[in-house]
């Protein structure tokens, strides 16, 4: 009846899991992407780019080994911007490879071009060159990510003005940079600049960076930020953006005026479905251009149900990660698939600044205003042999775990491959398991992996001394 069971919109995390997981039982299954680059944001602008700028920070600027054992690693002068973003090619370069692989072993058709609605089932493809093609599908899986929202009053004309996109394509190490938002991509740029010398100043609305972080978690990683070098001015807001005398100028709320030499919008992404015909299916975007979705990702509006959408284009928690799952998981409900019903409830998130943060659960706050009866325990970096050997010794293990039955309910990690070493507490969190599980575990000798075992320690210790003093 149609041409297509399954027609995906967009190449990004949510769209090829996706559309991997229908092809591999048995569905017909097509991919529009408008792009000659496979991946979306992903892969091209947002999530490897980024993180490959930052090892190449890292590694180029010698910022591991500051006065670790009295030794300096840094180059001679500053880098060069063919040496910070040589990896960035052959990473992004790799991984487009490999989703065009995937697509094609599970015999996924690829076809290139702007997709738009005209109706529930049919789509038109807009070519390059040529007359536009129409195809018919079943499900349509909106899978379109997100860009970096740009506001009116950020003069992104000129040149020394970027989002997180044009970031990656600057022609020169700036000085210095203003960094307008303190959320998760200002704060990973941020850092990263300021890694390689760059002054940066982050400009933040709110009282805090990182709001949902643990609060212990955030003030490190602002004392850690402002050691890099970075200057974090909290509750401004930005009043105007623009040239005055030949210079770049920030204008902000106290009547304070900052002189730029590079400035960079970090204000959040808008979805990317202005150009999809939403209203041919009764489907409608908010401000952001994000979809509203049931809990099975059905786009809302949509009389037949049989819309999709799933990953950035849907807002919270925009995380590779979980539009992965979220692909999937639609898919698996749009055929009646057993396989996958639904997105874990919880799961990590990932911050690359420098240091790296990653967390999973309650936080100290949300434990609190739940009104749950928790205590915590820590485990520092520099306590730990391996935390000495690297040369980082401000990082930090905290576990949030019940009282009564020791239930793990969070992690909490900021330091040295903090991102890989939270899946530890995540599998324990995802089996129900407690802060006994780390203690009757053993960990390789030296790893800071082993944290985790001296950090249920200390909140057995905590325990303890807390019901001793309940009981006198």
């Amino acid at each position: 009846m149609y041409d297509y069971d399954l027609v995906v919109i967009g190449s990004g995390p949510a769209g090829e899991k996706g559309a991997v997981q229908a092809a591999y039982f048995g569905k017909r299954v097509a991919v529009i992407e408008k792009s000659p680059a496979l991946g979306g944001a992903c892969v091209n602008t947002g999530t490897l780019p980024s993180k490959t700028l930052r090892e190449t920070a890292l590694f180029l600027s010698g910022y591991r080994q500051r006065e670790m054992y009295g030794l300096s690693c840094g180059i001679d002068g500053a880098p060069s911007v063919p040496e910070l973003m040589c990896r960035q090619a052959p990473v992004t370069g790799h991984e487009g490879q490999r989703i065009a692989a995937n697509l094609a072993r599970h015999k996924v058709d690829l076809l290139e071009g702007a997709a738009s609605f005209l109706d529930d089932h049919t789509l038109e493809i807009a070519m390059a060159e040529g007359a536009p093609r129409r195809i018919s599908t079943d499900v349509t899986l909106i899978a379109t990510g997100s860009t970096p929202h740009r506001p009116a009053f950020v003069p992104f004309e000129d040149p020394e003005v970027d989002d997180s996109d044009s970031i990656l394509r600057l022609d020169r190490i700036p000085r210095a940079m203003i960094v307008l938002g303190g959320g998760v991509i200002g704060c990973e740029y941020a850092s990263i600049f300021a890694a390689l010398g760059t002054r940066c100043v982050i400009i933040e609305g709110r009282d805090q960076i990182l709001g949902f972080l643990d609060g212990e978690v955030n003030q490190l990683l602002t004392e850690e930020l402002r050691g890099l070098g970075c200057e974090i001015l909290f509750k401004r807001e930005v009043v105007e953006v623009g040239r005055s005398g030949g210079k770049l100028h920030c204008r902000l709320s106290d009547g304070s005026d900052l002189e730029c030499e590079r400035l960079l919008f970090a204000g959040g992404r808008a979805g990317n479905t202005r150009t999809l015909g939403l209203q041919r299916v009764n489907a409608v975007a908010d401000a952001r251009g994000l979809l509203k979705i049931d809990e099975h990702f059905r786009v809302a509006g949509v009389a037949s149900g049989r819309v999709y959408a799933a990953g950035d284009v849907i807002g919270f928690p925009a995380l590779a990660s979980v539009a992965m799952e979220q692909g999937r998981v639609a898919v698996c409900h749009a055929f009646g698939f057993e396989y996958k019903q639904k997105v874990a409830s919880q799961f990590p998130y990932g911050l690359y600044t420098i240091p790296e943060v990653s967390m999973i659960g309650e936080t100290e706050e949300s434990a609190k205003k739940k009104g749950l009866d928790f205590e915590v325990g820590r485990a520092r970096y520099a306590d730990n042999a391996r935390g000495q050997i690297v040369g980082d010794v401000s990082g930090l293990t905290k576990l949030i775990f019940d009282a009564k039955d020791k239930k793990l309910l969070g992690v909490h990690i900021i330091g040295e491959r903090a991102t890989e070493l939270i899946h530890i507490g995540a599998a324990v969190m995802h089996f129900g398991g407690r802060i006994d599980d780390f203690i009757e575990q053993v960990f390789n000798f030296p790893t800071l992996g082993e944290m985790y075992k001296y950090a249920a320690y200390d909140g057995l210790g905590r325990l303890h001394a807390r019901n001793k003093v309940i009981a006198q």
